[in-house]
């Protein structure tokens, strides 16, 4: 499964904004197989701040560990973003 996060927007704020997106996904990650990947791909996406990623990033890898792969994250707000959320 490939999440492609411009879908929700290319400018991801605010920590309201995150959960609303994690919760409106849930119906899609409910049907994952359990051999299936994810992907999430930030192509596209122009500022990702901490706390809307740390509202749909961080309860994704909780759910799904190892199986969450990151794509075009060359982008320095989403860099920013996930070496914080890596320190946490």
């Amino acid at each position: 499964m490939i999440i492609q996060l411009k879908k929700f927007g290319i400018t991801l704020i605010s920590r309201p904004s995150g959960k609303e997106a994690w919760l409106a996904f849930q119906p899609v990650l409910n049907q994952i197989q359990q051999e299936e990947k994810i992907i999430v791909d930030f192509d596209g996406v122009a500022v990702l701040t901490p706390s809307w990623a740390d509202e749909f990033l961080t309860p994704l890898r909780k759910k799904f560990k190892e199986k969450v792969e990151l794509f075009h994250i060359n982008n320095p707000s989403v860099k920013a973003t996930l070496d914080i959320l890596k320190k946490q």
